[in-house]
């Protein structure tokens, strides 16, 4: 293994495995930290955490065992893998963990650019943009669990770790990875790098070759492959077909987008709050609803802000998110054991619950469903999967997901 991935969370572990795979690197998605070496023709190895809302002790330490494990394999470069949106609160938990791996790697100056132009992601001037709206302006700030109310990304990392945050500009980055690589402080810091196009990743890439570690999105890893000999390539796929379901519990404004539209061509069921608090949801019957239908159907429980932030009042943020997660993970072992085929599904925080579901330890990275989406196939069930940040994917994006699966 050569190159490691330690990402907060399983939709942007899926997403940087299939930046890594498209790069030409027989790349591998784990489920936590394997207890075992990997297979030797792995060339990078991603450990997906579910560490971005958990304390920021917590996250520290599976970050930092993720990153033994990884170095043991024989990885000589590690990334710790953020949201493109930079997801986090005051206290955390990006700035703890890359301050932790940048101590224990021996690392003084740590690159962070969580840029992702194919998504709308860009780093201009230390302000983080999505689309042609601020951060802070682009929804962000209403997610129901770490709100992005600061589109600075030097204001907001400086909030979460003792080390310097500077940064290096557009006009720098223009000038190709040499000149990155010259502005770079001399002094321990976290350097916040602009990005507004792909080429600009690359050169960031160019710059961090003898780096050992990067902090960033999966859009920092465009041009990494490239400085480990991988050539281009598209993942292998076989198609799967067999009973279909969606699953989403993303709150973003795409996600419900998608909802809206997937709602209108195929059966669907709502998981309220309410539902959920009241036990009024019985998992086994919801399965056999879901496989009973001929379309694939859609469970889920996605609202707007003001009815996310209602209940969250009513019933306690991390109540409800716990018993939510909860079902989603019942449900998904009970559909995996009546012989689901295809999954497809919305949400960071979803999509970890439904892994904790599936009991599975890895995935293998398939073709590309949307940008940052890849197909999925889990170790245990040969089950077709993907795993969607809330923000990322056309309207017709759930429809569009399971008929690629099946495809040829």
């Amino acid at each position: 293994m050569k190159l490691g991935v330690i990402a907060d969370d399983f939709t942007g572990a899926s997403d940087i495995a299939l930046t890594l795979a498209e790069g030409g690197m027989s790349c591998v998605q784990y489920v936590g930290t394997p207890s075992t070496p990997a297979q030797p023709d792995v060339e990078a190895g991603v450990v997906s955490l579910k560490s971005r809302t958990i304390s920021a002790g917590d996250a520290v330490a599976q970050s930092l065992a993720a990153c033994d494990w990884l170095a043991a394999q024989g990885c000589t470069q590690i990334i710790f893998k953020v949201c493109s949106t930079f997801d986090s609160t005051a206290q955390g938990n990006i700035g703890p963990v890359a301050e932790a791996l940048a101590g224990h790697l021996g690392e003084a100056q740590v690159i962070v650019c969580p840029a992702f132009p194919e998504s709308g992601r860009s780093v201009y001037q230390g302000h983080l943009f999505v689309g042609d709206k601020l951060l802070n302006a682009s929804g962000m700030q209403d997610h129901p669990l770490t709100p992005m109310t600061d589109a600075d990304l030097r204001t907001v990392l400086a909030a979460q770790t003792a080390w310097p945050v500077s940064h290096i500009a557009t006009d720098i980055v223009f000038s190709g990875g040499d000149a990155i690589a010259a502005a770079m402080p001399r002094t321990p810091a976290m350097i916040i790098v602009d990005a507004i196009r792909d080429d600009d990743l690359r050169a960031i890439a160019q710059a961090a070759r003898s780096r050992k570690l990067l902090v960033g999105g999966s859009g920092i890893a465009i041009g990494l492959p490239t400085n480990f000999g991988a050539v281009p390539a598209t993942p292998d796929w076989q198609p799967t077909t067999g009973a279909g379901v969606v699953l989403s519990g993303s709150c973003s404004t795409a996600t419900r987008g998608q909802v809206a539209a997937y709602a209108r061509v195929a059966p669907s069921l709502e998981i309220t709050p309410e539902d959920i608090m009241a036990d009024r949801i019985d998992v086994d019957e919801t399965a056999d609803w879901a496989l009973a239908k001929d379309t694939a159907p859609l469970i889920y429980s996605s609202a707007d802000p003001a009815s996310v932030k209602a209940a969250q009042q009513k019933y306690g943020r991390d109540r409800l998110a716990h018993a939510i997660e909860g079902f989603f993970t019942d449900l998904t072992r009970a559909l995996a054991a009546r012989g689901l085929a295809r999954l497809v599904v919305a949400g960071g925080e979803t999509s970890g619950a439904v892994v904790a579901g599936l009991g599975c330890s890895a995935f293998s990275v398939g073709p590309r469903l949307a940008a940052g989406v890849p197909m999925l196939k889990a170790d245990n069930h040969q089950m077709a999967v993907a795993l969607k940040s809330g923000n990322f994917g056309a309207a017709d994006f759930f429809a569009h997901a399971l008929q690629r699966m099946s495809a040829l």
